[in-house]
C-alpha cells in the first residue's frame, strides 16, 4: 500500500460537476490499494470575489482579517469535497490548514510554515479514511489564521508530503505534465517525461506557473517525488525528481518567461564603497526582492547602474530608493515598464559552449533588443521588450529542437494557487 498527497487547484473544483469528478479521481485512487491525503485550493474565482468584496468595505485591506476571509475559500471546497466523497461511499474527513497541524510565522499573507504536527491526519488514515486538507492555510504561535502566499497549497500538499512521508506527491492541474514551455503558446510543445529538481526550480523561478518555487524547495529538501498530470484526463504525467534523464540531443529542457518585471536605473552615483551595500540592503529590508544587477562603467567618479524587481514592487522601490536620497545622493532613478523576462533552462547547458550565444541569435533575428542578461550554469535570461514575446518563444522553442508533432494537453484555466 502506498501513501498519495493529491493536490488539485481552483480550476479543478470550480463547480459541482468537477467537485464530482476530483472525488472520483480520489475514489479510484483508494480502490487501487492507496491511502490518500487531498489538498485542495478554494473554487473557481472564490477567492477574488472575497477580495473584491472586501475592497467595498475597506480600500485598506487589514492583513491579519484579510487573510481571516480567505481562508473560507478553501474551507468551503475540503467539505463540499468530503461530502462528495462519502456521496461514493468511502469515508473522508476535512481539516483546515491548522487542524492538520500547519504551524507558521506571523507574516500574514505570506507566512512561512514552521512546523507540521499532523497526527490528527495520521489518525485518520490508520482508520482507512481519505484525508481533506485545505491548502494555503495554517495558525501562528499566537493562534492567528495565517495564509501562505502564493502557491500555498502547492506548498502545503509538498510540505504535509514529507511531513507524513508520503510515497509521492501528485499535482493536479489543467495540464497533463511539464512541458518545455506554455503550451497556450506553443501548441506542440513538448511534454517532459522527467525533469530535475535544480531544473524545475530555475523554471518556476523564472515564471513557469506550474509549480510554485518554493514547493519544489520543499520537495529537494525533503527528496519528495512530484508528478504534475492533469485533472481532466489519466494521461501520464512529468515526475519531477533528484536525477533526470536528459533526452538525447536535447540540451535546453524549457522556456519560461514572466511578464511580472520592470528595470529600475539609478544614475550618477558616487562610485565608492558601500554605496551598493546601502542601497540592495535598504530595498530588502523593504521586503523588496531584486534580480538582474548591472553596473555601467564609471566616469568622473560616478557610476549607474540598473535592476530588475517585479513590477508588482516597482512603486515601493522607487518609494524606497526616495528615502535614501540624502544618505545616497544620485542624479535621478528612471524606470521601465512593459517588458519581459525570456529563460532558457537546462541541465545539459554546463557541457555544451555556444547555448547562449544561439539565444542572442534567435533574439536578434526577431528583431528584439537586449536590455539586460543573467546567467548560471543552467539558464540565460534575457530582458526584453514585451512586444514580440509569442514571437520569440516560438523561435527559441524551434531553435533547440523542442518541437513536436503532438499536440499538448491543455484542460481548462490556468489554477491560481
Amino acid at each position: 500500500m502506498s501513501l498519495y498527497v493529491m493536490k488539485f487547484g481552483g480550476s479543478s473544483v470550480g463547480d459541482t460537476e468537477r467537485m464530482k469528478r476530483v472525488a472520483k479521481r480520489v475514489v479510484e485512487k483508494q480502490s487501487e490499494g492507496h491511502q490518500c491525503v487531498v489538498v485542495v485550493s478554494a473554487m473557481g474565482d472564490t477567492t477574488d470575489e472575497l477580495i473584491d468584496q472586501a475592497k467595498l468595505l475597506n480600500e485598506q485591506l487589514p492583513a491579519r482579517e484579510l487573510d481571516m476571509l480567505m481562508t473560507t475559500g478553501e474551507q468551503i471546497s475540503i467539505a463540499l469535497l468530503s461530502m462528495a466523497i462519502q456521496q461514493l461511499g468511502h469515508e473522508a474527513v476535512s481539516f483546515t490548514g491548522w487542524q492538520a497541524g500547519f504551524r507558521t510565522e506571523s507574516d500574514f499573507g505570506r507566512a512561512r510554515i514552521t512546523d507540521i504536527q499532523p497526527q490528527r491526519v495520521l489518525d485518520a488514515l490508520s482508520s482507512n479514511k481519505i484525508v481533506v486538507v485545505a491548502g494555503f492555510q495554517g495558525m501562528s504561535a499566537e493562534g492567528d489564521i495565517t495564509t501562505l502566499g502564493r502557491g500555498g497549497s502547492d506548498t502545503t500538499a509538498v510540505a504535509l508530503a514529507a511531513a507524513i512521508q508520503a510515497d509521492a506527491c501528485e499535482i493536479y492541474t489543467d495540464v497533463d505534465g511539464i512541458y518545455s514551455t506554455d503550451p497556450r503558446i506553443v501548441k506542440v510543445a513538448r511534454k517532459l517525461k522527467e525533469i530535475s529538481y535544480d531544473e524545475m526550480l530555475e523554471l518556476a523561478n523564472l515564471g513557469a506557473a506550474v509549480l510554485h518555487p518554493r514547493a519544489v524547495e520543499y520537495a529537494k529538501h525533503n527528496r519528495v517525488p512530484l508528478i504534475v498530470r492533469s485533472s481532466f484526463n489519466h494521461n501520464e504525467g512529468t515526475v519531477v525528481k533528484e536525477d533526470a534523464v536528459m533526452e538525447q540531443g536535447v540540451v535546453v529542457s524549457g522556456i519560461a518567461y514572466d511578464k511580472n518585471v520592470a528595470r529600475i536605473s539609478i544614475l550618477g552615483v558616487a562610485d565608492i564603497p558601500g554605496v551598493l551595500a546601502k542601497v540592495f540592503g535598504t530595498l530588502a529590508a523593504a521586503k523588496i526582492d531584486v534580480d538582474i544587477i548591472v553596473q555601467s562603467g564609471v566616469e568622473a567618479g560616478k557610476a549607474d547602474f540598473s535592476f530588475t524587481v517585479a513590477l508588482t514592487d516597482r512603486e515601493a522601490a522607487l518609494k524606497t530608493l526616495e528615502g535614501i536620497r540624502e544618505e545616497i545622493p544620485y542624479r535621478e532613478v528612471t524606470s521601465e515598464e512593459n517588458l519581459v523576462k525570456v529563460s532558457i533552462v537546462g541541465a545539459g547547458m554546463v557541457s555544451h559552449p555556444g547555448v547562449a550565444a544561439q539565444m542572442f541569435s534567435v533574439l536578434a533575428e526577431q528583431g528584439v533588443s537586449i536590455k539586460m542578461v543573467s546567467t548560471s550554469e543552467i539558464k540565460v535570461s534575457c530582458v526584453i521588450e514585451a512586444g514580440k514575446l509569442h514571437e520569440v518563444i516560438q523561435a527559441l522553442h524551434t531553435a533547440y529542437n523542442l518541437d513536436t508533432e503532438e499536440q499538448a494537453f491543455v484542460g481548462g484555466p490556468k489554477d491560481r494557487r
